[in-house]
């Protein structure tokens, strides 16, 4: 319901007025592959940057949650990955072993979610 309220007001209301200029400094052919970039897209530099760069701010929430998420599916991944092991050989896990398992990856869970990451990043790039 939020959603339509605010829909609403904006139809009653001016557009923000854009008062505020904010000023950069790149290389010719860095400005180049921007200007073609705007118009691929049917838009002047200034109007495709100031999309680019307010599309930025708004999704920069969902890719917190998407790397929490991601996060976590690492952990689950370490906890079966040192669980399974030793209960595939045969042996039973004590309380006191589940624990640890689960303290050590709560300690590593993000770091190995960012070298994850990282390393798929550099596969791409190759």
């Amino acid at each position: 319901m939020q959603d339509g309220i605010a829909i609403e007001q904006e139809r009653h209301s001016r557009p923000a007025t854009r008062s505020k200029t904010l000023g950069i400094r790149i290389s010719e052919s860095d400005f180049a592959a921007l200007e073609r970039k705007a118009w691929q897209s049917g838009k002047s530099v200034a109007d495709w940057a100031r999309e680019a760069l307010l599309g930025e701010l708004r999704e920069a929430a969902p890719r917190a949650t998407q790397t929490h998420i991601f996060t976590e599916l690492v952990a689950i991944q370490l906890v079966m990955m040192n669980a399974f092991e030793p209960i595939l050989r045969g042996e039973k896990l004590s309380r006191e072993q589940i624990a640890g398992i689960f303290r050590e990856v709560q300690a590593t869970k993000a770091t190995r979610a960012q070298e994850i990451l990282l390393k798929r990043t550099r596969m791409k790039e190759e």
